[in-house]
């Protein structure tokens, strides 16, 4: 990573205060982060879905490793704030594949990225030393790149069956990627505001929850302690019902 792109990701890191979080609104090409940047964003983050779906893709690494890197560049050379990649399961299971990886996607120009521990296009998650394994892999490459570690276990278990015991859970996933090297941690589908309390008191990273309709409000995940709140595929959606019904109006629809 550059000296200035260093900058940049010690930067983003700064920005995740538990109390204060940094909003993302995800975007997916370099005129959507253009948008974003415009809004007055601080940093920019991709979502994979919605660049999956922007270029004809399914989510789940099904968009081409190639393309992803070129739409990042493209992001990248577009606006002078921090852009970081959502980068599913890094495009690899081991190790050394997923560092190679990495390190073509901060030489496009990422500061870091999103990096999960389920088995794209599997079952489940790896397990903790192997994630945590991973994640080691990625510092290496980088000791400055901002690793948002995610744990899809609320994303794969119902939203009527969280409890503690699963927070639990995660916190040792927390803690073990943590150790690894990560940087903040990412638990996507957790939206019960005590669950998330807790978690955030207890986690050794800050934590990054993502919102859907029905979510609570950006000041309740303050007062939660949420360092960081994206929005993932919702700005896509928004905008292709945007573009649906104004195509529909103007064909007399």
């Amino acid at each position: 990573m550059t000296g200035d792109r260093a900058a940049l990701a010690r930067t983003f890191a700064a920005l995740h205060v538990p109390g204060d979080p940094l909003v993302l609104f995800n975007a997916w090409d370099a005129g959507s982060a253009l948008a974003v940047a415009d809004a007055g964003a601080k940093a920019i983050a991709t979502g994979s879905w919605s660049v999956a779906a922007a270029h004809g893709h399914g989510d789940g690494e099904a968009l081409p490793i190639d393309l992803a890197i070129a739409n990042l560049a493209r992001i990248a050379a577009a606006v002078a704030l921090p852009v970081s990649i959502d980068f599913e399961g890094g495009y690899a299971a081991d190790p050394a594949g997923v560092a190679a990886n990495f390190a073509r996607a901060l030489a496009a120009g990422a500061i870091g990225c999103n990096f999960e521990d389920q088995l794209v296009g599997g079952e489940g998650l790896y397990p903790i030393a192997d994630q945590a394994a991973r994640i080691a892999a990625l510092r290496a490459v980088s000791a400055d790149a901002f690793i948002n570690a995610r744990t899809d276990l609320f994303l794969k278990t119902a939203a009527t069956a969280h409890d503690m015991d699963l927070v639990e859970a995660a916190l040792r996933r927390a803690d073990a990627y943590a150790k690894a090297g990560a940087s903040g941690f990412f638990a996507p589908g957790l939206r019960d505001e005590g669950l998330i309390a807790a978690l955030c008191k207890a986690s050794p990273l800050p934590v990054n929850i993502i919102v859907f309709p029905g979510f609570p409000e950006r000041e309740q995940l303050a007062a939660a302690g949420v360092a960081r709140i994206s929005h993932g595929p919702g700005p896509y959606r928004m905008a292709m019902a945007a573009v649906t019904e104004a195509a529909r109006a103007a064909m007399g629809g």
